[in-house]
């Protein structure tokens, strides 16, 4: 039976679309920065956010066939924010029905991440930003609405890990929102396995945690004969553990976890595999000037009709200028799949649409990447950059 963690109730939100923030950009073509024209775009462009919990690391709800329409427009909610402090001293992370017209408060610069005190993507943040003040957020999608409402300065999110892949849900929340991607972190993920004062491993018949943390400690779980069952975040496990006084269940999180809710540290480093590394993206309202003098990565999301080589076509146009892929990524567009259902054989369709998400190592003021971009929107049914941004070679 899976340990879970109440949850404060939430609202669903339809956000407004931003205006572009491509204006002091003067020395870029900023039809990179939009979609195609509307004649060059066949249909409408939706993105899927239902996704299988296990490839969505990091935790979140979500809902079965739900999908939202990138550019719709809707600002008819009003939005409350409940004032009433928490009893806990921890900060409760924010919740869909906070996001009201709180002001920032001081100078700091305020950074969200999804979790809760001691969760990875708090150590993220802190790296990106040192000083700064981290916001929890109970989903990812309500660190994306705290950016883009300025109710934060930046958000630090996870894309991808280098045992679990990529995580879809963010995937589908960079073209849902319109934040840029301003740089990246990658953090070194060393789990421990945590449990409340007095109890000794022998003592523990089964552990918490994410699904991703618990299936990169598999050998380690399995040697000590443990029970394992998945909550929302490694962090969430251990403050759970913790509050809850278990004495027969560990937690896998972080050793500033242990720190910050009383937890021994029963074992280090029990991860199967020590090349264990998630990459962070660093969101913004507005994008950064890209620059030249230092190694820079572009991330762009694009479309394109069906037919043979297509996707080859789009590929070369980075592989006959030397611009090295770092990343490729597919998300079907599942609205538009229905739309092909009529040339189908016994209700199934010939092929699912889908949105391709590139990275290439190439700043934005690199003509070799607005030749590329220029080539690929010739035949492209739909292109947007999401970003210009300095690489993060170190690992901490």
């Amino acid at each position: 039976m899976a340990a879970t963690i109440v949850r404060s109730p939430k609202l669903s939100l339809s956000l407004p679309t931003p205006e572009s923030t491509t204006s002091n950009l003067p020395s870029l073509n900023r039809s990179f920065f939009t979609p195609l024209p509307k004649r060059r775009r066949c249909i409408s462009i939706y993105a899927c956010t239902a996704d299988d919990q296990s490839n969505s690391a990091f935790g979140g709800e979500i809902k079965k066939g739900q999908a939202i329409e990138l550019n719709k427009v809707n600002d008819e909610n009003p939005y409350e924010f409940n004032a009433k402090d928490s009893p806990n001293p921890l900060p409760r992370p924010l919740t869909s029905a906070d996001l009201s017209n709180m002001a920032p408060e001081g100078s700091r610069l305020r950074v969200a991440y999804q979790g809760v005190r001691g969760a990875y993507s708090e150590s993220a943040a802190e790296k990106a930003y040192p000083n700064c003040e981290a916001v929890p957020c109970e989903q990812f999608d309500t660190a994306f609405e705290a950016a883009e409402r300025w109710l934060v300065d930046r958000a630090v999110l996870p894309i991808e890990n280098s045992l679990g892949g990529s995580i879809h849900r963010n995937y589908d929340l960079l073209l849902r929102h319109r934040l840029h991607i301003v740089g990246e972190v990658k953090l070194a993920i060393r789990h421990c396995l945590l449990a409340n004062n007095g109890v000794k491993i022998e003592d523990l018949k089964r552990v918490l945690s994410h699904p991703q943390a618990l299936a990169q400690c598999e050998n380690t779980l399995t040697k000590l004969g443990l029970v394992r069952e998945a909550v929302d975040d490694t962090a969430g496990a251990a403050k759970y553990i913790a509050f809850s006084k278990l004495k027969d269940a560990g937690a896998v999180a972080s050793l500033a976890a242990s720190r910050i809710y009383g937890l021994n540290v029963l074992a280090q480093d029990i991860q199967d595999d020590s090349d264990n590394v998630t990459r962070f993206l660093m969101l913004a309202r507005e994008p950064i000037i890209p620059r030249t003098d230092k190694p820079f990565k572009t991330s762009v999301v694009f479309s394109l009709d069906e037919g043979p080589g297509v996707l080859f076509k789009a590929l070369a146009v980075f592989a006959m200028r030397n611009i090295n892929l770092t990343k490729i990524e597919s998300r079907p567009l599942q609205k538009q799949a229905l739309k092909v259902l009529e040339d189908s054989v016994d209700g199934f369709p010939k092929y699912f649409p889908y949105l391709f998400y590139v990275d290439f190592e190439a700043s934005m003021a690199d003509q070799r990447a607005q030749n590329a971009l220029g080539h690929l929107k010739e035949f492209a049914t739909f292109l947007r950059v999401l970003g210009s941004y300095p690489s993060d070679s170190g690992i901490a």
